[in-house]
C-alpha cells in the first residue's frame, strides 16, 4: 500500500521573530510580546489570529498507515528544537512519499511549515516536487490544490467553498469518534507559557487520530473502501490505541465505546422492555405480532 501520512501542528507566536521585526525592548517578556501582537492584530482584522508566518510550531503529531500497520506519535521529543521538528517532518515525505492527508492542512499547517523551513533553511525537496525530476508529480503534486496526493479533508469535503468549512472536532463527534479531548488551538500558547509542552503534544495526537478515523469514513464513502475493510481499519485503530501508554489515550478510548458495548447497551435495553412487556400482556401480544 502507498504510506498514509496524517499530520496536525500546533503553533505559539514566534516571539523571537516579533521582537526581530518590532524592536521590542529586551525588558518585555515573552508574553508580553505576544499579548503586544494580539492587539495590533486584533486591532487591524477583528481577530487575535496571527499571520500565517507569525506561528512557531510547537508540535507536530502524526499517524503513520502502511504494510507494517497502524502508528501514532509526535516529532522528536520534548527538548527539541522547531527546526528539527519542521526537518524531521519533512524527512519523512522526503523517505516515504507519502499520502498526506490533513484537516486544513492546505490553508493553514502547511503554509506555516513552509515559511518555518524557509526560515530555518530545510531541505524539503521531494515536498516540493513539481514534475522535473519525478514526471508522475506533474500530474499529482504535493503543491497544487486539487490533486490528491495531499487530501485537505477540510476543503474537499467543502467542495472548495470557505463557506462550507466545518470544524475537525464536529465531524468527528457526528462521525461517532470522540473529537476533541478538553483542549483546543486558542489554549496551546498558555499551556506553552505554563511549561506543559506534553499536554500540547498529546492533544495534538488524538487530533490526528480523528483526523485519520474521518479519512477512513471518507475513504468508505467514495468506493476506496469495502465495508469490511473500513471496519477493519476502525478496529485496529483501536485496538492499536489500547496497547499505548498514555492517559490521553485512555480518556479518548473512554469517550469512543467499541460496538460491543453498544451492543451490550442494546441488549441491556431490550431485556429492560421484555421485563415491562411480561408485566403488561397487553403489549408483549402485540410485540409478538409485530416482530412476527
Amino acid at each position: 500500500m502507498i504510506p498514509v501520512l496524517v499530520f496536525d501542528i500546533e503553533t505559539i507566536p514566534d516571539v523571537q521573530g516579533l521582537r526581530s521585526l518590532n524592536g521590542h525592548a529586551a525588558e518585555l517578556s515573552d508574553a508580553e510580546v505576544a499579548q503586544a501582537a494580539f492587539a495590533a492584530r486584533r486591532e487591524k482584522s477583528g481577530t487575535d489570529f496571527l499571520q500565517h508566518h507569525l506561528h512557531r510550531v510547537a508540535a507536530i503529531s502524526c499517524v503513520f498507515r502502511d504494510d507494517d500497520g497502524f502508528r501514532v506519535r509526535s516529532i522528536g521529543n520534548l527538548s527539541d528544537g522547531e527546526p528539527k521538528l519542521v526537518n524531521d517532518f519533512f524527512r519523512i515525505i522526503d523517505k516515504y512519499t507519502p499520502q498526506l492527508v490533513s484537516w486544513n492542512g492546505g490553508g493553514f499547517d502547511l503554509p506555516v511549515l513552509n515559511y518555518r523551513a524557509l526560515i530555518h533553511g530545510v531541505c524539503a525537496a521531494r515536498f516540493w516536487e513539481a514534475g522535473n525530476e519525478d514526471r508522475d508529480f506533474k500530474w499529482n503534486s504535493y503543491l497544487a490544490r486539487y490533486h490528491t496526493r495531499h487530501t485537505d479533508l477540510m476543503d474537499v469535503l467543502a467542495m472548495y467553498t470557505g463557506r462550507a468549512n466545518a470544524p475537525l472536532d464536529e465531524i468527528a463527534k457526528l462521525c461517532g469518534f470522540p473529537g476533541k479531548m478538553g483542549v483546543d488551538g486558542s489554549q496551546v500558547w498558555n499551556l506553552f507559557l505554563e511549561g506543559r509542552l506534553g499536554e500540547i503534544r498529546d492533544y495534538c495526537e488524538t487530533d490526528v487520530v480523528n483526523t485519520y478515523l474521518v479519512y477512513c469514513r471518507f475513504q468508505l464513502m467514495r468506493g476506496e473502501m469495502t465495508q469490511a475493510a473500513y471496519q477493519a481499519e476502525i478496529d485496529l485503530v483501536r485496538t492499536s490505541l489500547v496497547a499505548l501508554d498514555g492517559a490521553h489515550w485512555k480518556g479518548y478510548l473512554d469517550a469512543w465505546p467499541s460496538p460491543a458495548v453498544h451492543a451490550a447497551s442494546a441488549a441491556a435495553g431490550s431485556a429492560g422492555s421484555a421485563s415491562v412487556s411480561a408485566s403488561a400482556p397487553e403489549t408483549a401480544s402485540l410485540s409478538q405480532s409485530s416482530s412476527g
